[in-house]
């Protein structure tokens, strides 16, 4: 038995695939933004991991152990 794709098929069709698709992208745009969040805030909590230390010993000066 077969059945014809009527317009009123493809009208619902398209209506319910641009909602899907509005619906995906607006999804992925808030976890995006969450996810980005969370980066943001761990690392301004973190110390920075390039901290450098110096002393007062001259560079390519060996030191003396006594």
């Amino acid at each position: 038995m077969g059945t014809t794709l009527t317009p009123e098929f493809w009208r619902q069709f398209a209506v319910l695939l641009v909602i899907a698709t509005v619906i995906t992208v607006v999804v992925s745009a808030a976890l995006d933004a969450l996810v980005l969040r969370m980066r943001a805030r761990r690392t301004s909590q973190r110390p920075p991991a390039s901290t450098v230390v110096r002393t007062h010993r001259s560079v390519g000066r060996t030191p003396v152990h006594h």
